[in-house]
């Protein structure tokens, strides 16, 4: 990681304080698993109490910011706002059946979105205090210091992980050093910072790889489909990776 820092701009000020708001009842909550009530959601995924708490303290400091914004989020109906050429595109909680568990790898994600081009992206991991965001053509950082993705350039040396493992996915899944930590918005901020080399996924849906897939970019990284063909549409999303390793990996599916 580089020395080298950054002034946040006036995004992503907003960006960061929404996350640190809507970040604390979701820490007070993890404290307090056993009172947390769940429902299920039509697609049979759970959503908790707190995570829908944290939707709504989100598009209310993000929508307070920016009035005439849309808004998508995972959790509540879009928004269409007066001026929908920017559109705030929000998870609440990546990494919720984590969350529920009790297991410590979950965190809010945070894009923005101009005429269909992602400009800013934040994921923030309130656990280990962890605010990773990036601007277009501004670089990418892990709170104030930038960050580059990883130097390796051979799926031996790789570090994978995976936002799903199935057939499509087996050749790619033969290495021992692989992962599946149940968080897509953290996946991609760690090959942003080098700490994993390859990311792989699958019918993403847009409020989990938004913020990520300009993270990586910024990064230094590529994003690519099935074929290894760079690509910034998030349904055709397969890998995400270094420079290097994009075509091996792409080979690997």
């Amino acid at each position: 990681m580089a020395s080298m820092s950054s002034v946040k701009s006036s995004i992503i000020t907003v960006m960061t304080k929404a996350a640190i708001k809507a970040s604390k009842g979701l820490l007070r909550d993890f404290g307090e698993l056993e009172n947390l009530q769940v429902s299920v959601k039509n697609n049979k995924s759970f959503v908790t109490s707190a995570d829908l708490r944290a939707d709504k303290i989100l598009k209310e400091e993000l929508l307070w910011a920016r009035p005439t914004y849309s808004l998508l989020s995972e959790e509540s109906e879009e928004i269409v706002g007066e001026d929908p050429s920017f559109k705030w595109i929000i998870d609440p909680l990546d990494g919720t059946m984590n969350y529920m568990r009790g297991f410590p790898h979950w965190a809010i994600s945070i894009a923005l979105e101009n005429n269909g081009e992602i400009i800013a992206g934040l994921t923030y991991d309130p656990i280990k205090n962890e605010m990773f965001w990036a601007e277009k053509s501004a670089g990418a950082y892990l709170n104030d210091k930038k960050i580059r993705v990883s130097g390796k350039r051979s799926m031996s040396e790789a570090l994978i992980a995976f936002a799903d493992v199935n057939a499509s996915f087996a050749k790619a899944a033969v290495s021992s050093k692989i992962r599946k930590t149940g968080s897509t918005t953290l996946d991609m901020a760690y090959v942003a910072a080098g700490r994993l080399d390859i990311f792989y996924t699958v019918n993403s849906y847009k409020w989990d790889v938004a913020a990520g897939m300009l993270m990586v970019k910024e990064a230094g990284g590529l994003l690519g489909d099935k074929t290894g063909a760079k690509t910034d549409d998030y349904k055709k999303l397969a890998v995400a990776s270094n420079v290097d390793l994009l075509s091996p990996a792409a080979a690997a599916l």
